[in-house]
């Protein structure tokens, strides 16, 4: 199987496993598999911020958040402890997923490795494939999510928030900066004055 049979291979098996999610997600007026419809989004920015990926970071994004609902939060701690460790769990319950299906498909063990590794996010900052993979996931966050978890969240006060947007910013290159800054300007106004005001501390 050639490179490109391999990728199409690896792409199809991850979007069938995602097909299963029972949570759903309303993209342009159609309900779809939650998780199907968050790799789709990963997928999409991957291409806009980099028009020509290489196969590992398509099946890296496309494999994100695979059967993420199958780690549900709840099984852990409440505080930051336990969502770290949720976190740290599904990194690397997702790249063992991602890999398997790359073995499946004929991809060489190092490259399987490789996906593995880009998928727990521990070479943050020192590697630029892992920091794509978050830029992408920063940018489908501020654009899917961002406005719907402000409005459920009402126990957050606006320090938390300001944290929060900051800590976004901070996981995020100057590439995915400047992809942010396009964005923030169809976001709802009380998003872009948090936004704004996020940004203008000093060092953010």
């Amino acid at each position: 199987m050639d490179e490109s049979a391999s990728l199409t291979c690896a792409l199809q098996a991850i979007d069938q496993a995602n097909r299963a999610d029972p949570n759903v997600e309303t993209v342009d007026d159609q309900d779809l598999p939650r998780e199907y419809a968050y790799s789709q989004h990963m997928t999409r920015w991957l291409f806009e911020l980099e028009p020509n990926p290489s196969p590992r970071m398509q099946i890296a994004c496309r494999a994100q958040h695979i059967e993420r609902w199958t780690r549900p939060r709840a099984d852990y701690p409440e505080g930051r402890k336990g969502y770290y460790q949720w976190r740290q769990d599904c990194g690397r319950f997702h790249g063992e997923r991602a890999a398997s299906i790359m073995a499946d498909c004929g991809f060489p063990a190092d490259e399987c490795e490789r996906v593995a590794t880009i998928l727990t996010k521990r070479e943050l900052r020192n590697d630029p494939d892992t920091q794509l993979l978050e830029d992408v996931a920063c940018m489908v966050f501020l654009e899917r999510y961002f406005a719907d978890f402000y409005d459920k969240k009402d126990d957050y006060d606006r320090e938390k928030w300001l944290r929060i947007v900051r800590r976004t910013w901070g996981k995020m290159s100057p590439r995915g900066h400047e992809a942010a800054l396009k964005l923030a300007g169809g976001l709802p106004e009380h998003l872009q004055a948090l936004l704004q005001e996020a940004l203008a501390e000093p060092g953010a």
